[in-house]
């Protein structure tokens, strides 16, 4: 169960931040709405939301989920892939510091993004992409093994980061797409296939009784409820401009 989570509101910047989509650029109005909703559907799930304030000067830091690595027992900050993005550590490091005593963080030449971190009971995989490298997942896994966690590093050949084509729900249970399907390291699961129009809505999340999944991705929808799940669904447009997730905009814990 989680109890917390952290989001940062995006500054009025986040339009000129990073993307490697050709969706146009966000409308900042709508994206403040859309914001102001993900937490509301955060709150619905019984965690309590801390809100960071915006930082102008780091248009992709609404994305918090890149900048930590957290688990019950320690924090890990990480060593964002992009060098305009690895200032945004320093402030979440001081509200990591309000939850966590032990604090690890990922060193240079290492560069690790928390989008490519996915835990499944006590097993961490990370994937190694534009963003995060061998170094910087070779550290991670190091911290986390010590913790008896088990670790496995997945070179990815298709997506932008790990989860933006896997997300576990629980009850040995994944939802995956595209390159993931039927991969060897997720074949003891059972699998939520997203189809190759939906892959979108692959980056979906479990929040205690709830999975928040983004709108207008009717058969993966189906597919989740058929599963069991209560649903969430949320207008997502505005960060999927932007390269951007459900998983991406809060850190829980």
């Amino acid at each position: 169960m989680f109890k917390n989570a952290i989001v940062k509101k995006p500054g009025k910047s986040y339009v000129q931040g990073l993307t490697t989509s050709n969706l146009g650029k966000p409308d900042y109005t709508i994206a403040l709405k859309q914001h102001e909703n993900y937490i509301q559907a955060l709150a619905r799930c019984g965690v309590d939301v801390i809100t960071i304030p915006e930082s102008e000067e780091f248009p992709d830091s609404t994305f918090v989920e890149d900048t930590a690595v957290l688990t019950p027992r320690f924090a890990v900050i990480s060593n964002p892939g992009a060098g305009s993005r690895n200032g945004e550590i320093t402030a979440m490091d001081s509200y990591i510091k309000g939850y966590y005593e032990d604090i690890y963080y990922i060193k240079a030449p290492g560069t690790l993004d928390g989008g490519d971190v996915l835990q499944i009971e006590n097993h961490f995989y990370i994937g190694i992409s534009e963003r995060t490298n061998e170094n910087g997942a070779n550290q991670l896994k190091d911290i986390l093994e010590v913790a008896d966690y088990k670790v496995t590093i997945i070179p990815l050949k298709q997506f932008f980061h790990l989860k933006t084509g896997i997300a576990y729900l629980g009850n040995n249970q994944i939802v995956v797409a595209g390159e993931f399907i039927d991969h060897p390291d997720f074949k003891q699961y059972e699998q939520i296939i997203v189809p190759p129009e939906e892959e979108y809505c692959a980056n979906c999340i479990r929040v205690n009784d709830y999975v928040i999944i983004p709108k207008g991705f009717e058969k993966t929808r189906e597919n989740i409820q058929n599963a069991g799940y209560e649903i969430i669904e949320l207008e997502m447009t505005e960060f999927q401009k932007q390269d951007g997730g459900l998983s991406c905009l809060s850190l829980r814990f």
